[in-house]
């Protein structure tokens, strides 16, 4: 019997010994740190975001004009759980958003506390400010109480933004800058044009 426990205690031993030399082996071999870049490169695709070439911003003002304030009322539906946006309308976890636009940002709503990120921003509500707002409203403001997330679609900023300003508000609408306000003009014209065959 000594012999058979002798046997199976070597041969455990051994197998330490050939994991043991089979771990240091394998790490030496193998390096299992965290790659500099992330990710694997795609031929014939632009990198876009971060360390990419970012696109160029649209200003919303050249959107503005033919925005579309009944499209605008449907993304204010995502809205809608947190803001009231009708006349007197009683502030929820957001303030009322009624004549919003023009207001002091921070401010003006009553019997609503605005983080004081967001009151002590200064400046009134323009269609520029509340652009930037409900693109990030975290880049926006630092430290603001408001979790929604932004609005990434130009369109959809300028569709809610002719909303809100129907909402009571009623300020004019921004100039299109020049170079783009020619583009606008000419873009319709040129979809509508038979295609040459």
């Amino acid at each position: 019997m000594d012999n058979r426990q002798n046997i199976i205690a070597m041969m455990g031993l051994g197998a330490a010994i050939v994991a043991l030399g089979a771990t240091l082996v394998s790490t030496e071999m193998f390096h299992s740190g965290r790659p500099e870049k992330m990710g694997y490169v795609v031929e014939g695709v632009e990198e876009t975001g971060e360390g990419g070439p970012a696109a160029a911003p649209v200003a919303i003002a050249s959107l503005l004009p033919t925005a579309d304030a009944a499209k605008g009322a449907e993304v204010f539906k995502k809205c809608a759980s947190c803001h009231t946006v009708t006349q007197g309308g009683a502030n929820g976890v957001g303030p009322n958003l009624y004549a919003t636009l023009g207001e002091e940002i921070g401010h003006g709503k009553a019997g609503f506390a605005f983080s004081d990120a967001l009151a002590g921003k200064g400046g009134k509500w323009d269609f520029e400010s509340m652009n930037a707002w409900l693109t990030s409203p975290k880049a926006f403001a630092p430290g603001t109480k408001m979790s929604f997330a932004g609005l990434s679609k130009p369109e959809d900023r300028a569709n809610l933004l002719v909303y809100l300003n129907a909402q009571g508000s009623n300020i004019p609408l921004p100039a299109a800058p020049e170079g783009e306000a020619a583009a606008n003009a000419t873009a319709p014209a040129n979809a509508a044009a038979p295609a040459a065959k």
